[in-house]
């Protein structure tokens, strides 16, 4: 006999990329995972994960779908009684980029809770938060251009990019005078949300542009290793506004190609049009944008 606790472990498991990334979602061990896993198996009288591979066996797909069938159902029963009680309840689950989530997300979902007691909240931080599985999530906050998604698309804040050096490296090795200096430059770069982490494409006023395939002296996924590289005057890095503003306002960092941009990276909130009915999800994405506007960064 499966109950809802059930399906929702399941899901727990088709969404962690193993079972030990399962237990921490499910804040268990790794053991707890597995046992609860084999008894639920053996009560169906199925193998429901491929323990070799670690993928899901047909019996595995077809429970991990009809789970998130009947989970979707119980939420919607349990959003439609709150709003007869005139409250906000339910679980919320959220997806945001590491840095931007820490900084600005969560302070955001504690005063969500404090507003409304009556939610939970999960929330995955990740460098790549787009490349997560989207049915996992009810909002997902996206940083930077979106080539296509199924999603709903809301947008929170803008956000520009922008090329900056530590005072100490300009002094040592110049100031850059156009995008195709870059290439005698140590440069720092940032791997995100699969983009090509060696391009830069820029483009002047009159609408000139210009792309540079740079050789990263340094590149990783952090977005804060590679700020304090830069801080430590190892190079120069294309940054999000939101990240660097501080420094630049501090003369920590400098702007430079001033009269080149790249890119713009905005804030959206990503969702599903479903999902986006439920007022947990209504609210939050509301009291985020409300907390982005004006863009904080550029106060």
């Amino acid at each position: 006999m499966l109950n809802a606790d059930d399906l929702r472990f399941f899901i727990a498991i088709t969404q962690s990329p193993s079972l030990a990334a399962a237990a921490r979602q499910l804040n268990v061990t790794p053991p707890a995972v597995t046992q609860r896993l084999r008894s639920l198996e053996l009560r169906l009288g199925v193998q429901l994960v491929d323990r070799s591979t670690n993928s899901m066996t047909d019996e595995g797909e077809l429970l991990a779908e009809q789970s998130r069938a009947v989970v979707q159902q119980i939420d919607a029963i349990e959003e439609l009684i709150a709003q007869r009680r005139g409250t906000v309840a339910g679980h919320l689950r959220i997806s945001a980029p590491s840095g931007f989530g820490r900084t600005y997300v969560v302070p955001t979902v504690d005063r969500f809770l404090e507003m409304h007691p009556d939610v939970r909240v999960t929330m995955e931080l990740s460098d790549n938060p787009i490349g997560l599985k989207p049915d996992a999530w009810d909002v997902i906050v996206h940083i930077g251009e979106l080539r296509s998604s199924p999603l709903q698309m809301i947008q929170l804040s803008p956000n520009r990019r922008i090329i900056c050096a530590s005072p100490a490296y300009l002094a040592r090795r110049g100031t850059p005078e156009g995008p195709s200096d870059l290439l005698k430059h140590d440069c720092l770069g940032l791997r995100e949300n699969e983009e090509d982490v060696t391009l830069w494409r820029l483009a002047a006023a009159g609408g000139q542009i210009e792309t540079v395939r740079v050789n990263p002296l340094f590149w990783s996924n952090d977005g804060e290793a590679i700020r304090t590289l830069a801080m430590k005057g190892r190079g120069i890095m294309l940054r999000s506004e939101w990240d660097v503003a501080p420094q630049i306002a501090s003369g920590t960092l400098v702007e430079i190609l001033q009269g080149w941009s790249a890119p713009e990276a905005p804030v959206v909130a990503l969702l599903g049009p479903r999902n986006y009915r439920a007022a947990r999800t209504q609210n939050f994405v509301e009291l985020l944008r409300r907390a982005l506007t004006p863009a904080p960064w550029r106060a």
